[in-house]
């Protein structure tokens, strides 16, 4: 993010407190949202939770395109619309909650490096899976992206975002790429997370940061996540300190939470994980 942003995030937030009813956007869950855009809703989620932000979580079919960024998730906080994690972290930050002040800056430093690592492995990986993998493309991505809307506009959708996705790997170099590369990939990314993890709590310790919330939401959804074959989410499998992470947050930030919170509304956070 520049510092223009950066600036102006921070002017428009510090402005009015953290509200009660701010709410978070996303895909339906049931029979629209992707595993992209799942793991980039929780990662938002448990930010907000490690925080102790409180959030309504709203499912929308037309979600993608109420976004200022056409990216989801994205939250409503008194009259700010803010969407993808970096911005909602700034934004959060400059309203007097923050999860990495306790970081040295050779510390922050690492953790956007990790974050970017995330962003252009896991991400990307899902994303490749989703749409360039014909199989997952047919059996579930388009399915799924288009329940909400009738024929034709079902597949004029539906074959637009995968024209999107697809310009977007052959624009970095990930089009000429087999499935297994790409598997492959995804296990380096988590050898390496699994090794700065090592046997601590949290990637920095004993605190969590927004590191710890945006592996734990790609690498939970990709556990909990139906595909056409377990291979990606037998890639995390293959390290133990990573699900013991996933776990740890899992129970945590969700269960607890949840059973604390049992006779709230039902448009908070869903009780139990995607």
């Amino acid at each position: 993010m520049s510092l223009a942003a950066e600036a102006f995030v921070s002017q428009i937030a510090a402005a009015e407190p953290w509200p009660e009813n701010a709410t978070l956007y996303q895909p339906l869950k049931e029979d629209q949202i992707l595993l992209s855009d799942s793991a980039s809703s929780l990662a938002v989620q448990t930010f907000l939770r490690m925080c102790g932000l409180p959030v309504l979580v709203s499912c929308r079919a037309n979600a993608e395109y109420m976004s200022p960024s056409g990216k989801v998730p994205f939250i409503h906080v008194g009259n700010q619309v803010v969407s993808e994690l970096g911005l909602i972290v700034q934004f959060t930050k400059a309203k007097g909650h923050s999860l990495s002040d306790g970081l040295d800056d050779v510390q922050r430093a690492e953790m956007k490096a990790y974050m970017e690592l995330v962003n252009n492995m896991l991400l990307t990986a899902e994303l490749y899976i989703q749409w360039c993998d014909d199989y997952t493309a047919t059996e579930i991505s388009r399915p799924r992206y288009s329940s909400p809307y009738s024929w034709p506009l079902n597949h004029i959708l539906a074959y637009q975002k995968q024209w999107e996705v697809r310009r977007k790997m052959n624009a970095i170099g990930w089009s000429g790429k087999s499935l297994e590369q790409v598997y492959e990939d995804v296990s380096q990314c988590c050898q390496a997370l699994s090794q700065r993890l090592g046997t601590q709590p949290y990637f920095f310790n004993k605190q969590p940061t927004e590191l710890d919330a945006l592996v734990f939401g790609h690498l939970f959804t990709i556990l909990t996540t139906q595909l056409t074959n377990d291979e990606l989410a037998e890639k995390v499998k293959s390290y133990t300190n990573l699900l013991s992470f996933c776990h740890r947050i899992e129970q945590a930030y969700f269960k607890e939470h949840d059973r604390e919170s049992q006779s709230g509304s039902s448009r908070h956070s869903k009780g139990s994980l995607p």
